[in-house]
């Protein structure tokens, strides 16, 4: 048997016909729709002589022994958020599993290093809010005070949700062992945002995962009569918050492959005959490189300072989170780099500005690397999320050319 892409397709179009509905996937971790999609993911594993088996913190994984203990692990996820896409995730999986078909026929059941075919639990945090659940867990990174009080817009807290599909929360770091013997970590997924599509390039290798910086700033003035208080005379909080906008596309201009998002601003007392006392808006800072990211960050503190003087007001800077960036494995990249080349001739590196699971397979030290696939329209987490069938098979193919390259690799640093 030799690969299948369109087998792939074919699977995708199947789940997105059992999981979706007019507003698109509904597999949201931990609900019964993404119970009954693990349980056809493992229908297709059957013709594979592979061990399945759910690990502590409710990842799938599926073992393809070798002969070799060291492992080839290729991850994704089956969940999706609701009304989302019908490539998200899930055809990182199906492609595993398309992959897996082919060694398992070439070596007649006994490839050289063990392939291990992982689906994350909970990637998204759809439900509960908190993203990366099962890679979080099985790197030993999850935050166990903030997740153990998660809970979703029913109140249903997060250990309750996994008690109920048979994990035990207090023990879901026990995952980590399931990262043993491994090798190195490969995760296709489709890029979700435009730089591909205006590139007119199928696909990409992928450098690694912005870093974050996340803050919210409060700019403090005075409420005033909107009628009676002359403009020289007023403290208004908005007029130096909203010197921000347009600050922060300067900054990220200068970074030089970093971005910056005002996503919110609320404003107090909120009401049209005042001027704003207060005003809070938050900023999220991505960028692959971390001094660039800490020197955004104090362009961005240094600017709100500024306009608070400017305009007679205060300011006060919170950090809701932070993460490091994650740069991914430098051969990897390059045998992925090699593996798009043969396949479709044209080859482009580019960072993710989403967190994926492989960030912090990758925080675990393992080796890693992603391959992204051209997003129509640049939109994921939406119905229309979309990619070119004829991109899927190729990245369907390119990906298993990484993957027996990965394997090489394997045999030679291990």
């Amino acid at each position: 048997m030799s690969l299948e892409p369109k087998r792939t397709i074919a699977e995708l179009k199947e789940l997105r016909r059992l999981t979706s509905d007019d507003n698109g996937a509904q597999r949201v971790a931990f609900t019964k729709t993404w119970v009954e999609t693990r349980a056809w993911l493992r229908k297709k594993l059957e013709s594979l002589p592979a061990e399945v088996h759910t690990d502590a913190a409710g990842n799938l994984w599926t073992t393809l022994r070798g002969e070799s203990e060291r492992a080839l692990l290729i991850g994704g996820h089956m969940d999706s958020v609701p009304n989302g896409g019908w490539l998200d995730g899930c055809l990182n999986v199906l492609a595993g599993v398309e992959i897996l078909r082919r060694i398992n026929t070439q070596y007649g059941g006994k490839p050289p290093v063990t392939l291990r075919l992982v689906d994350w639990a909970d990637e998204e945090g759809a439900r509960f809010g908190k993203s990366l659940f099962g890679s979080s867990a099985c790197s030993g990174n999850l935050n166990m005070e903030e997740a153990r009080d998660l809970k979703d817009k029913e109140s249903i807290g997060l250990p309750d949700a996994l008690r109920e599909i048979g994990v035990d929360f207090e023990r879901v770091k026990e995952s980590g062992q399931e990262l043993k013997n491994a090798g190195a970590y490969l995760e296709l997924h489709i890029e979700q945002g435009p730089v591909l599509l205006d590139l007119d390039l199928p696909l990409g290798a992928v450098l690694g995962t912005f870093g974050v910086e996340r803050h919210a700033i409060n700019f403090l003035g005075q409420a005033a009569h909107s009628g009676s208080t002359p403009m020289n005379r007023r403290k208004d909080a908005f007029l130096a918050a909203s010197k921000m906008s347009p600050e922060i596309y300067r900054i990220a201009d200068r970074s030089k492959g970093g971005v910056c998002t005002i996503g919110s601003c609320a404003t107090k007392p909120g009401i049209v005959t005042s001027v704003v006392a207060d005003c809070r808006i938050t900023l999220d800072q991505r960028h692959l490189d971390a001094a660039a990211l800490a020197r955004m960050l104090h362009e961005a503190k240094e600017a709100s300072e500024r306009f608070a003087q400017e305009g007679n007001v205060r300011v006060s800077w919170e950090r809701l989170w932070r993460i490091e960036p994650v740069l991914f494995n430098n051969e990897l990249i390059s045998l992925c780099d090699e593996a798009i080349g043969e396949t479709c001739g044209k080859r482009h590196r580019l960072p993710s500005g989403p967190l994926h699971d492989a960030a912090e397979v990758a925080r675990a030290g393992v080796p890693t690397v992603m391959m992204f696939v051209q997003s129509l329209h640049g939109i994921s987490h939406n119905k229309i999320e979309d990619t070119k069938e004829e991109h899927l098979e190729l990245c369907v193919t390119a990906f298993d050319k990484l993957a027996e390259k990965a394997m090489g690799w394997i045999q030679k640093n291990f």
